[in-house]
Formats: C-alpha cells, structure tokens, sequence
C-alpha cells in the first residue's frame, strides 16, 4: 500500500508541486502569523526582561509599563526601609522627543537607571560600556532604530526635547513593536531630558493711541547646564525596582511596600510582565488581526490540499477499484488516500518552516523585529498542517467510499 499512495503522489509531478505549494503557504502564514504575534506580546515587556528585580513598585494608575503615571523619587528610599528589602533602585521610562538636524522630529521612549545599579541594564550591549552613561548627555541605543532616528556612528548628537544627546553605545534586540524607540541614558541624564523644553514669556503692551493690548508669546529654549543634576526629593520616577532578602515571601513584601509608599502598587516581575502582555493581547485588535491571517492559511491551503486528492482519487478509480475487486477493505483504501495526506504534510512542513526561521532570522537582523517561533508554535503547526491534509481527505474518501468494483471491468 505505501508505494501505491507514494505512486498516485508522484505520478503528475505539476500537480503535487501545486499541492505542496498550497501546504507551504499555508505552514508559512500560520507560523509567521503566530511568530510575529508571540514577539509582539513578548517586546510588550521588553523593558520588564531587562530587569533583576524581584518586584515593581509603580503608581496605582499602572495599566501597563508604557501607560502609568510618575511616582516621587523619595520612594527609593522609602522602599528601602521596608523590612525584607535587600535593594531598591529608581527608572525614569518616559516620552520624549528626538530631534535630528534641527528639523526631524521622532518620538522615543527614555529609559533612566542607574549604571553602577545591579536591578536593571540594556540587554546585549554590542558597542560602548554602561560606565559611558556616566557622563553628561550620553545615551545608548537600539541599533535597528539607528536609520528611523537618522543617527550613524557612535560620537553623534541630536537632542532630546531641547537637550544634546551624544551616542555612546549600541545594543541589539532591543526594540519594542508596541513602543517608541527605546533612549537608554543615566538617571540625571534621563530626568533631564524628559523635565527640558521650552520655556514660554508673555509680554502685553498698550498699543499707542488705543485702548486695545498687544500680547506677545515668546517660546525660549532652556539653558543646557554643563551637567545635568542629581535626583532630588522634588523629582519624579516612573518605577522602583526591588531585590528581595533570600527567602523573603514576595506575596508579604508587596503589601509592605504598597502600606509604606502612599498611592502605588507593586508587582511580582512575572504579574507585571502577564499585566502588560494581556493589555496588549485582549485590549488591542493584534490578536484578531493576526489569528485571522493564519485562519485563511488554513483555509486555502486546506482547499489546495482538498482539490488535489480529490482530483487524484478520480484519475485512480479505476486502481481502487481493482483493489476491491481482489478483496481490499475500505479500510485498506481509505489508508492509501490518508497515508498520501500524510506525505503531503511533511513534506509541505519541512520546506515551510525552514523558510519562516530563515525569515524570522532576516527580519531580527535587518529590522530588529523579533518573529518568535517556539518548539511549541512548531509542533503546533505541523499538528495543524496534519490536521489539515487529513480533513482534505476525508473529502477525497467520499469518492471512493460507494466505488463499484465492477468499474474495473467497464471500457
């Protein structure tokens, strides 16, 4: 029986070309579908990954990491002192406004920590130090953001808001689809950049030989000092990043934390991480969009799939019905028809997913853009791409389910 199905699969090769092209289109829209929706949901958390600590401490208002509001600087120090805390460290993850050659204007996201802190660094620095973010205006960058902010080399500078930004070093898989680009610098540097902008001046005037007044507004550019200042208590945050003492219950930590800092809530790494990703997932049309993309693979690669057992079910009437003539069971023939599903499907698979890895491998390099397959996504799709030539031929057996073995005998 199986040189009879791999036969009736080989024997028009145009036409099994066709078929596999249909299941290769279809394991390819179904993995890169369910690959770009596992990297979006999973750079939605890309800022929490980065980070050591046990838990957040951020604003009650959280909904999640890119939408919260600020919280004082002195709960640094007011976490601190909470019983089962071993380190507390503030981050700065704020808007701003990247400016190139003066015109060019971007938003971007900018990231405050500590260098010399132990809860929170950028992920795969490939150019510069951390300790470079100690000096005065100096920031790191993702290096698939560099042409969309029009930056080149390390040593250039643009502005964030209204101050000078000198890059300083780069980092790679640092880029988030659901967020502006990241702008990592110092916790100074960061405060900074997001407090800088314009300052505006109303000056009213009577107008001679009138009783009407003449206002004008002047928008001035803040003075950049030669270093940017310490945090200060008057200073606001984002989040504090806290490493529990070993042994320490997380569950009684977090409600020590939320009693000794007024009007914040605190998170276990991982609460945060799912906080921010269902947001994003269950709140946003991203699942939708992308789960119906992979529904119309399954569905045009199932009728593919369909079309062309059925089609070679009829050109081999004749074959199965010699087949029932000499005794063979449906069974016996339904097993020829499933065992050429079968073929189809790996050997739509194979080709199918080594060319989504190959994408997902150009898209990371080249855009920075993460199409995450997992062992789990792959197993997935070779049980959908089964499912789906199996389910074709059922359509393929109803032709041969009432076959006549008398056929044989027919001119």
């Amino acid at each position: 029986m199986v040189s009879l199905a791999r036969k009736n699969l080989l024997e028009d090769i145009p036409r099994f070309l066709v078929a596999q092209a249909g299941i290769m289109f279809a394991v390819s829209l179904v993995t890169i579908q369910t690959g770009i929706f596992n990297g979006f949901t999973r750079s939605t958390s890309l800022l929490i990954d980065n980070s050591n600590a046990d838990i957040w401490v951020a604003s009650n208002t959280l909904v999640h990491t890119a939408l919260t509001l600020p919280i004082p600087a002195t709960s640094v120090s007011q976490a601190q002192r909470v019983a089962g805390v071993d380190r507390a460290e503030a981050l700065i993850a704020r808007g701003a406004i990247w400016r190139q050659n003066g015109n060019e204007i971007n938003p971007v996201r900018a990231i405050g920590f500590d260098p010399k802190g132990q809860l929170f660094k950028p992920r795969n620095i490939t150019q510069g130090s951390l300790s470079d973010l100690e000096k005065p205006y100096t920031v790191m960058l993702d290096s698939s953001n560099l042409k969309s902010l029009d930056v080149n080399n390390i040593g250039d500078v643009a502005q964030v808001n209204s101050i000078p930004a000198r890059l300083v070093g780069l980092t790679q898989g640092n880029r988030s689809i659901s967020s502006d680009p990241f702008v990592f610098s110092s916790l100074e540097n960061a405060n900074a950049y997001v407090n800088s902008g314009q300052a505006t001046r109303l000056s009213c005037k009577m107008q001679s030989g009138s009783e009407d007044i003449q206002c004008t507004n002047t928008f001035e550019t803040q003075q950049t000092t030669s270093s940017p200042k310490p945090l200060t208590d008057s200073d606001s945050i984002t989040f504090v990043l806290i490493r529990a003492n070993p042994g320490q219950d997380l569950q009684i930590l977090k409600q020590r934390l939320e009693a000794a800092i007024p009007n914040t809530r605190a998170f276990t790494q991982a609460e945060l991480t799912r906080k921010t990703q269902r947001f994003w997932q269950q709140r946003t049309g991203i699942g939708f969009i992308l789960g119906l993309g992979a529904a119309v693979g399954v569905i045009v690669g199932g009728i593919i799939v369909g079309q062309i057992l059925y089609s070679s079910v009829s050109d081999h009437l004749r074959e199965f019905g010699t087949l029932k003539a000499m005794g063979a069971s449906d069974w016996t023939i339904y097993g020829v028809i499933v065992e050429q599903a079968l073929w189809m499907a790996v050997l739509g698979y194979l080709p199918g997913i080594v060319l989504c890895f190959g994408l997902g491998a150009w898209t990371f390099a080249t855009q920075g853009i993460v199409i995450l397959i997992t062992p789990l996504t792959a197993i997935a799709v070779f049980g959908i791409t089964v499912a789906i030539c199996i389910g074709s031929a059922v359509f393929a057996i109803q032709k041969v389910t009432h076959l006549d073995p008398a056929i044989v005998f027919k001119a």
